[in-house]
Order: structure tokens, then sequence, then C-alpha cells
């Protein structure tokens, strides 16, 4: 086994948790940060728990160069950016309605000047600047395979995807690592699964995981894992996001008070 797996029935308050907003912080399509808003006018998937989780919770040395894959509204590049000063962020979007409002809000956040938009596939980025390496490679990326489709065909873009999509992601990512770089993902327990064995066949190593779960007492939904050049000891850890219904715990206020203007 390539990674600790949690097998789960997935409820609708799982659900809930990880794709719905914070209502109180979001004021008509403005989502506000401390340090910045998200306006999500023209995309598919809002702003939403996975994807600030995986900001706030991933963890890399000496970050000069990262890559956001599928950067949506801009969010998860956005907080990366607030957390790391230093760092310069490359987010792509395939979607253009997307891309444009992510650019919007980058141009309205105080990190416009680290981070660069670029409206494309991460095979065609990847084509047209073949000799840079990243420090990391984080993506939310979509995650349904083999399901039903959505309603729509951008929210079906943004959410639904196939095995090959992450045999691309995985496979590209790994030649455009620095030798210390990190891909990290955030994904349902089963699909990463999946793209554990991916990884591994394109020599990939796990080398940390966060394991979420809505309570301290349900079954895991999600896992960040994140993966590198070379094997090294493996750390896995919990993350519970509530104490008990519409009560956030002290581990998820205290990750988040530096963004979220409920805490």
């Amino acid at each position: 086994m390539f990674c600790t797996i949690f097998w789960e029935n997935r409820s609708w308050h799982n659900l809930y948790t990880c794709q719905n907003e914070h209502p109180s912080m979001a004021t008509d399509n403005i989502f506000h940060f401390k340090q910045f808003s998200v306006d999500q006018s023209g995309c598919a998937m809002k702003v939403n728990t996975d994807g600030v989780l995986l900001a706030a919770l991933v963890e890399a040395e000496n970050l000069k160069q990262i890559l956001d894959v599928g950067t949506g509204t801009g969010i998860i590049a956005l907080m990366l950016a607030q957390r790391y000063p230093k760092v310069r962020i490359d987010a792509i979007e395939i979607d253009g309605k997307a891309a444009q409002t992510a650019q919007e809000n980058f141009n309205n956040s105080p990190f416009v000047d680290r981070v660069t938009l670029y409206s494309q596939s991460f095979e065609e980025y990847f084509d047209q600047y073949p000799q840079t390496k990243f420090d990391l490679i984080i993506s939310n990326p979509p995650f349904f395979i083999n399901s039903f489709k959505s309603n729509t065909a951008t929210k079906g873009l943004a959410r639904h995807t196939d095995k090959q999509f992450f045999h691309r992601l995985v496979s590209q990512s790994a030649t455009y690592l620095n030798e210390s770089g990190l891909l990290t993902l955030i994904l349902p327990i089963d699909t990463a699964e999946l793209v554990c064995k991916i990884a591994y066949e394109h020599h990939l190593h796990l080398q940390n995981e966060v394991i979420i779960s809505s309570f301290s007492n349900s079954t895991p939904h999600r896992t960040i894992i994140s993966f590198g050049l070379h094997p090294q000891t493996k750390t896995i850890k919990p993350f519970v996001i509530y104490d008990e219904p519409k009560v956030y715990s002290k581990e998820y206020s205290t990750l988040l008070k530096d963004f979220l203007t409920i805490f």
C-alpha cells in the first residue's frame, strides 16, 4: 500500500463541509479575508474548505517558486502569497471566465507583484516554459472519477476528471520539481489511493499526509498528500474541523486566524 487509506460512506454533512463557503464572510459574490477579498463571479467552484485548508496546511521549506494548477478564484495562490512574503507564484487556470476573475482578484490584492496568471492548461504551460523548476506544485484538482457529471459544463470541468488527468499531472510535475520540491494535492480518500499508485509509477515518493475529518469520531473524507523526488520517512497527521456541529475546533481556528474574519 503506497499511502494511508480510509474508506468512507460519504454523508451529506461531509460533502457540505468541504464544498461550501463560510456564509458569514461572503457578500454576494465577494468572499472577504483579512488581507484580501475574492470575487467568485464566473467561477464554477466557489471558495471552499478544501482550497482554504490546502493553502493553510501545506508545509514546505525554502520556497521561492510555486505553481498553482487550476487556480479557480485564485484563493490558494493568494493565501500562499500571504503566508510566504518572498515567494513568486504562477497560477494556471484553463477556464477563461475563471481566469479573468482570478486575474482581477490578484490585481486587487496586496500581492499582485508576486502572482502571475496564465490562462491555459498545465500541459501548455509546461511546453511554454520547459526550463522552469518549482519548489512546490500545488492543486485542488477535479476529483470525481467515473461518476455522474455536473449539471453545467463549467462545473463539470472544475469537479470531474478521469485517470489520465492525474497521470499527466503527476508525470509532468515530477519533471518540473526542484530536487527538494513537493507536489501537494487535496483529494477524497479513494481518489488519493489512485494518485499514490500513479505517483509511485512516476518515481515520486509520498512524504507527508494530512488526514481531514469533520469531527474527531467521524470517518476522514479528505487527505492532503505531498510527494517528492526522494524517499524519506513519511509523516501522517490528523486534522479535525469541528468540535461539534457549527463549532470549529481549536486547531481549525488557530490555523486560519490570520485569514478568516470570523476568528
